[in-house]
């Protein structure tokens, strides 16, 4: 075997929120996934009942899967991990749903949740998220410096609009991004501005934005290969949410498809990870 990619689809992306009213069965929308060719799905890992009926249908397609989690306390992740392993995650999404004044708070947290990861075999990545412990850029900066081994997911829409970078973004600015690419084992993907976590992906004035996250996601995939196993896999999930994320125009409706959008997405991440991997393969062939 070698390193390979796999590219999920949130099951939160295919919500609709029209104002039709009309949502997609959970089979549906797996079938969907499936049939157009994702490696997996991302979903809430919380109930039983719930990631048991999602693992059946996983199974009859032949997915992988992330779990999502938000606990406030170091107990909360004790049935996640269970559920996980029981139902064979691929791994662990922690959104840590708290937001410590201090640095001594959220490495408390953080100890107390590595102690529990110690004990299964499924990876557990930390999100960067808004409205989380890492809601702020340097706070989860801070947190690195103090814990270098700390495994993030990298989710870095949230860092551009929390930092609102002014375009171009700085040299300054791109290290810092680079130094949480850096930390990232897994990604969750979507293209921010400045001024909004979500922009359209198709719409030629954003390509810009575009182009931005592109080059941090292949400079993630980069550093991924280089501290990752030879038989390792990373995930990169499409994850393009409904409304209030997505822009919607007067009708209360999104401006895009966002479906067609995540198989656009979908399809450059694919095309990214074989530049990159052919990129390794020169550079081992040249030594």
């Amino acid at each position: 075997m070698a390193q390979r990619l796999l590219v999920f689809q949130s099951l939160w992306s295919m919500e609709r929120r029209h104002t039709d009213g009309y949502e997609r069965t959970l089979e549906e929308n797996v079938r969907m996934i499936a049939e157009a060719g994702f490696d997996g799905v991302s979903a809430h890992c919380t109930k039983r009942e719930d990631v048991k009926r999602l693992a059946e249908l996983r199974k009859t397609y032949g997915l992988a899967a992330e779990g999502q989690c938000f606990p406030t306390t170091v107990d909360d992740l004790q049935p996640v991990l269970e559920l996980a392993t029981e139902f064979g995650l691929h791994h662990v999404d922690l959104q840590p749903d708290v937001r410590p004044r201090t640095q001594r708070e959220a490495l408390a947290l953080l100890d107390g949740w590595q102690r529990l990861v110690e004990q299964v075999e499924i990876p557990v990545y930390i999100e960067t998220h808004r409205d989380r412990m890492t809601t702020d850029l340097y706070f989860t900066l801070d947190l690195l410096d103090a814990r270098p081994d700390l495994k993030l997911l990298g989710d870095i829409s949230h860092y551009l609009v929390g930092r609102e970078f002014a375009w171009p973004v700085s040299e300054e600015n791109h290290a810092l991004m680079h130094r949480i690419l850096d930390a990232s084992w897994a990604f969750h993907g979507r293209v921010a501005s400045r001024e909004q976590v979500q922009i359209e992906l198709s719409f030629a004035p954003h390509r810009k934005w575009v182009d931005l996250f592109l080059d941090w996601w292949r400079y993630g995939f980069r550093s991924w290969r280089k501290r990752a196993g030879a038989d390792d896999t990373l995930t990169f999930t499409c994850e393009l949410g409904p409304q209030p994320y997505a822009i919607i125009g007067p009708d209360g409706n999104d401006t895009t498809d966002r479906w067609r959008e995540s198989l656009l997405m979908r399809d450059w991440i694919r095309e990214l990870w074989q530049e990159v991997e052919k990129e390794s393969a020169r550079e081992s062939a040249a030594v």
